[in-house]
């Protein structure tokens, strides 16, 4: 990739403050755009933006609630009004959950679905106009789970089925007007959405019962969307379990029932007994 490839280009990062949102905030602003990214903390944006200070890179931090109309609206105003332009939305912004659907309660269902796919409804409404314009690009951070669900993770799996659903719409409609819609689904990678994941009742998860030391790094993934963006690319599979995952889903579906079922079984503190 050369230096400085997205030059005068402008970009959102939403969820930013820290995993592959922070590492694409960092990736795409190192390859010369000008970042804005969102979050729903103000503590937490200040410090991801010392943090890139600390690195040479000038971000725009805007205190924003994926989940909420206004915000996301507000976000993108404030962009335009401070850089004019908006070339390039990626929609990050996430939460996660581990509960049995029997077990779980509708409020966290609720806020899974309102951050993960209604967020990224609202963010790209409100870019749209802007990103057609400049026969921008928009992002979708997906998941394996948008193609193959897994126990315990049905909120999950529905708001990334959802999202996945929305972009390949989306993609149709405006393949004539020069937009680029890439969906990338980075399997599972070392980051804080796990620690982060809502359990049955809407409490944090804490630690992840994945060991994560063997995943794909944030910085790695941020690597990839950016060398997929540049190629204007329609999907981005990663790691070699996701695009496994997907094979085996399309020509052994049933077989990888008992498959997912018994990895989950194994588990630290996994629900199945």
């Amino acid at each position: 990739m050369k230096e400085d490839s997205l030059k005068d280009k402008v970009v959102i990062v939403t969820g930013a403050t820290s995993g592959i949102g922070e590492s694409c905030a960092r990736v795409f602003g190192e390859a010369g755009a000008r970042v804005a990214i969102t979050g729903r903390n103000q503590e937490k944006l200040d410090a991801t933006k010392e943090k890139l200070a600390a690195e040479g890179l000038n971000v725009l931090t805007i205190l924003a609630d994926a989940s909420v109309i206004a915000d996301n609206q507000r976000m993108a105003e404030t962009v335009l009004s401070e850089y004019g332009k908006i070339d390039i939305l990626i929609n990050n912004a996430g939460i996660s959950m581990r509960a049995l659907f029997e077990n779980l309660d509708f409020e966290v269902f609720h806020k899974v679905m309102e951050t993960n796919f209604w967020g990224t409804v609202y963010a790209t409404k409100f870019c749209l106009p802007s990103i057609i314009e400049n026969k921008g690009t928009v992002i979708g951070i997906s998941s394996i789970n948008g193609f193959r669900g897994t126990p315990a993770r049905t909120a999950y799996t529905a708001s990334k089925f959802a999202m996945n659903g929305f972009f390949e719409s989306l993609r149709t409609e405006v393949m004539k007007k020069g937009v680029h819609v890439l969906v990338a689904c980075p399997g599972f990678t070392a980051s804080n959405i796990r620690k982060n994941a809502l359990t049955a009742h809407g409490s944090l998860q804490g630690e992840s019962p994945r060991d994560e030391s063997k995943m794909m790094s944030s910085e790695e993934v941020a690597e990839e969307i950016l060398n997929a963006t540049l190629k204007r690319k329609r999907d981005l599979t990663l790691t070699t379990q996701g695009k496994l995952l997907k094979f085996l889903n399309k020509w052994m579906p049933g077989r990888l029932d008992h498959i997912v079922y018994n990895q989950l079984k194994k588990e630290k503190d996994s629900p199945f007994h």
